[in-house]
């Protein structure tokens, strides 16, 4: 069947059509852009975001975030009441993350069995962390903020047995 379709194909491309033989067209030259390995425009290399899945986790649960951050920054910091670990009296939780050179990065957090149900925030700050080595003094600056909601369902033994 194949062989028969590729047949007809064929013999309509050597044949052509009536109206094209008439009159030539004007072809125009192509234009050919340079590529490069870095095609992304320059607006979205600017741009925060920050994406946690799933987005209504539960406790005890893995959620991983996707972060994208302008390319001045080389450290994110992820932060939220969610996070938080058992046993620690701290309320608010961050975690560090490196970036890629174009921005770009993910890492898994664990929210604890013991987190408090219901509606959290999850924020996102890009920074340039600079260190001099001879003093070992380190420097933050703040290039970009996100946040997120994030909403903690409760815990479920059934939800292993899906």
């Amino acid at each position: 069947m194949r062989s028969v379709v590729g047949i007809g194909v064929i013999a309509a491309l050597v044949a052509g059509s009536p109206g094209a033989s008439a009159a030539p067209a004007r072809l125009e030259p192509a234009r050919v852009q340079p590529v490069s390995g870095d095609t992304i425009p320059d607006a979205w290399k600017k741009r925060t975001s920050l994406r946690v899945l799933p987005e209504w986790p539960r406790q005890n649960d893995v959620v991983r975030i996707f972060v994208h951050c302008p390319t001045a920054a080389n450290h994110a910091i992820i932060g939220s009441t969610a996070f938080g670990l058992k046993g620690s009296n701290r309320l608010y939780r961050e975690v560090g993350l490196g970036l890629s050179d174009r921005g770009l990065g993910r890492r898994g957090v664990l929210i604890s069995y013991y987190a408090k149900l219901g509606d959290h925030t999850v924020g996102l700050k890009c920074v340039k962390a600079t260190v001099d080595h001879k003093t070992r003094i380190s420097r933050s600056r703040l290039i970009s903020r996100f946040d997120v909601p994030l909403r903690v369902r409760r815990f479920r033994v059934t939800q292993f047995f899906d």
